[in-house]
This record gives structure tokens, C-alpha cells and sequence, in this order.
């Protein structure tokens, strides 16, 4: 991602959440974040969404405890590295994951029909811990 890219993204992020708890809770977690910090999420989460693509290509149901406990990997990444993630915000996420194109491309570019799946399993884990 480009300097201009990161700065766009991280100006719409602000304009969208910045009047938020869970922004100024990742601002103040990611403030003291390290190079080698960033090298760690990055891995965990490309870790999480390579299991995702596994799941999906293996054909597991996305209520499967199997995609279930791979949303819930997801979930807890980013309530323990950014913001507090309940279920039901996690489940609002996955809403995004679908609708926002950049979102869908960024699962469906690794594989056709990612973005859906990960969606599905978010939802099913919410619901399951309703």
C-alpha cells in the first residue's frame, strides 16, 4: 500500500469512526505498537484468513465449529489487538467485509466467494454466542 493509499484510508477511517470508543481504543493500543508489533498482527491475521481459504476450499460449512472457531480467531485478533470486538459488532464487520467492495476484494482476490464465507461464519458465530 502506497503513503497516499495509507493516508486516505487511515483519513476515511477517521472521518467514519473517529467519534468512536473502539477508535480511540485502537489509536491508544496501536500508538505504541513496534515495527516488530505490526510484523506479528500482520502474521496473525494472514495466519486467520489462510485457515479462512482452507475452510472455504474444503467445502466447510460456514456454521461448521470449525469456520465458527476460525471467526472467533478473528474476532478475539481484533478485540485483542485493536478495540473491545463483541459478537455483535464482529457480526456488523462482517456486513462490511460484504458490502464495502474493497472489503469483498481484499478475501475474494485470494479466493472467488471468500468474502461471503467469512461473512457467513462471523454471523454463525455471533449467533451462536447470542
Amino acid at each position: 500500500m502506497s503513503d497516499h493509499t495509507h493516508r486516505s484510508h487511515a483519513e476515511e477511517v477517521r472521518e467514519r469512526w473517529g467519534h468512536t470508543d473502539s477508535y480511540r481504543q485502537a489509536a491508544i493500543r496501536t500508538k505504541s505498537y513496534s515495527e516488530s508489533d505490526w510484523a506479528e498482527i500482520k502474521a496473525e491475521l494472514e495466519s486467520i484468513e489462510s485457515d479462512f481459504a482452507v475452510a472455504f476450499e474444503q467445502g466447510i460449512a460456514p456454521d461448521a465449529d470449525t469456520a465458527r472457531a476460525l471467526a472467533e480467531r478473528a474476532r478475539l485478533h481484533i478485540d485483542g489487538r485493536y478495540y473491545a470486538c463483541s459478537h455483535e459488532m464482529h457480526a456488523t464487520l462482517a456486513d462490511m467485509y460484504t458490502a464495502d467492495e474493497r472489503f469483498r476484494a481484499h478475501y475474494d482476490d485470494r479466493v472467488e466467494g471468500l468474502a461471503e464465507y467469512v461473512a457467513a461464519a462471523i454471523r454463525a458465530n455471533a449467533a451462536a454466542n447470542d
